[in-house]
Parts: C-alpha cells; sequence; structure tokens
C-alpha cells in the first residue's frame, strides 16, 4: 500500500496542480520550503523520494509528476501531466473543435520544419484551410495566445515551438503520430524538434542545441558521436541561467497562488474524444 500523503506532500502538489510546471530550481526550493512549513524530514538529495510518494498516490488518478528538459535551454523541469490519455484530445474540454484543429496543424509545421519552429504566418495561413470551421486573424491570433498562456505552445519572435510541457505529457502521441518523421536525441534519448542534425546521409542523427553545447564543450575538433564525421555546425555555449533570489524565497513565492479547485482533477481524466 503506498504511504499516505503529508501535508508538505499536499502543498507540493497543490503547488504543482497550480503551476502546471516548473523548474528545476524552484522544484528544489519548493520541496525545502513545504518541508520547513510542515515540520518534515528534509533533505536535498531526495526530491526524487518525495515525488515517489506523491505519484504513488496519483497512480489511481492516471496522473504523475513527470521530469523532463527544455529543448530551448537544457534546464530540468517537474510538470504535472495526464497518463490517461496520450493525444490533444485532453484539452477538449478547454478548446472548441476547430482550435484543437489548428493546434494540430500547428504541430504539424513545427515537426516538419528544420528548427522545430513555425512562424506565425504559416499558422495564419493554416486557419483558411480548417476543415471544422475557419478562423479569422484576430480569433487565430487570440487560440495562439491562449495556448502559450496555458503552456501548450512557446513564443518567441513570431516563432511557435512545443512547449516543454506538451513535449512532456504529449510525448507518446508524437512519436506515434510522427514516426516517420521525428527522431531522439542521441545524447538524451528524448524527442528531438529544436535540435542539430548529422549531415553524413548514412547518419543523420539529431541532437538537442542545448546537449550540442554539453557534449562537444571544450572540444576543437567536434566529430559526430555515431558516425565521426566533422560536426559542421556552430557549438553554442551551454546554457547558464540569470542569478535570482534564493531558492527558499522563490518557492515562497510559487506558494502565494491560491489553492487549486477540484476542477483541477476533473480535467485530468477527460474521455471526450473530438
Amino acid at each position: 500500500m503506498a504511504p499516505p500523503l503529508g501535508e508538505s506532500h499536499k502543498r507540493f502538489l497543490q503547488t504543482m496542480m497550480v503551476n502546471g510546471i516548473i523548474d528545476g530550481a524552484k522544484a528544489r526550493a519548493l520541496h525545502r520550503h513545504c518541508c520547513e512549513t510542515h515540520g518534515a524530514h528534509y533533505a536535498h538529495d531526495k526530491l526524487d523520494e518525495f515525488i515517489e510518494v506523491i505519484n504513488a498516490q496519483l497512480q489511481p488518478m492516471f496522473m504523475q509528476i513527470r521530469k523532463g528538459m527544455s529543448e530551448e535551454d537544457g534546464l530540468q523541469y517537474h510538470a504535472l501531466v495526464n497518463m490517461a490519455e496520450t493525444d490533444v484530445t485532453r484539452m477538449s474540454t478547454d478548446y472548441a473543435d476547430n482550435e484543437l484543429e489548428l493546434f494540430r496543424k500547428t504541430m504539424d509545421l513545427i515537426v516538419d520544419s528544420d528548427n522545430g519552429t513555425a512562424s506565425s504566418t504559416d499558422i495564419l495561413n493554416c486557419a483558411d484551410s480548417l476543415q471544422t470551421k475557419k478562423l479569422k486573424k484576430r480569433e487565430t491570433e487570440h487560440v495562439l495566445n491562449r495556448l502559450v498562456q496555458d503552456k501548450w505552445l512557446n513564443e518567441k519572435n513570431g516563432d511557435y515551438s512545443l512547449s516543454t510541457r506538451c513535449i512532456m505529457e504529449m510525448e507518446q502521441y508524437i512519436r506515434l503520430l510522427y514516426q516517420d518523421q521525428v527522431k531522439v536525441c542521441h545524447i538524451c534519448h528524448n524527442v528531438a524538434l529544436q535540435c542539430q542534425m548529422c549531415e553524413n546521409p548514412t547518419c543523420g542523427i539529431k541532437i538537442h542545441t542545448p546537449c550540442v553545447a554539453r557534449y562537444f564543450k571544450g572540444r576543437t575538433d567536434p566529430r559526430c558521436p555515431a558516425c565521426e564525421d566533422f560536426w559542421p555546425h556552430e557549438i553554442p555555449d551551454v546554457y547558464r541561467p540569470p542569478s535570482s533570489q534564493s531558492e527558499t524565497q522563490s518557492a515562497a513565492k510559487e506558494n502565494t497562488a491560491p489553492t487549486p479547485t477540484p476542477r483541477s482533477t476533473a480535467q485530468t481524466r477527460r474521455t471526450k474524444r473530438s
């Protein structure tokens, strides 16, 4: 039988339900804050075990706090994901059919691209060819803003990419739907969309940009880890997050969010099919 949740576990879970996804530094700070607030035993290297206790209780509800990496900066994140469904139908309660179709088409554009992004212009053009109900330009922009706000998409300079949360929650769906197009990173073995690719036609492995930065760091003659051909792409610097307030202060700020309503849990068990 799974051990019951203590108050520290409940506080951690409540914060995850409100935020959906937090970076690794905030997760560690939140772990410490929750334990200290409720007088629970705290060990800085026991976050995974702490989350395992929560996940054991979430299993009957087909939910899980999962750990993953951002394709953009290589930082680690923790996300509360729904395990019961593996495709975009999980979003059907929050989005209309034509909005879901727009999201699917946006995913198509992102997966088909060379750099894991889709321009706002291309997405707006897709809105004119929706089979469900066409969206006007202003309506399309509103849907895209919602998808960014709900952490399904990222936007930078008019280009859209799948968010870390989206990839973590829909990875199996992405692998299945785009199995002939999507490859995994040769280094971390996760789905690789924003990445560099070996130009050897008999190789063609992909490596996330942050993984490229770490793998080739300090190497004057970068070689493909699979075929040993010269790696022709620019080697980026390893991303270093900007300095901020202490982790404990950051966690305390996270906990100012309101306690989630039961609707958060109900949303995770949707079975409606679009």
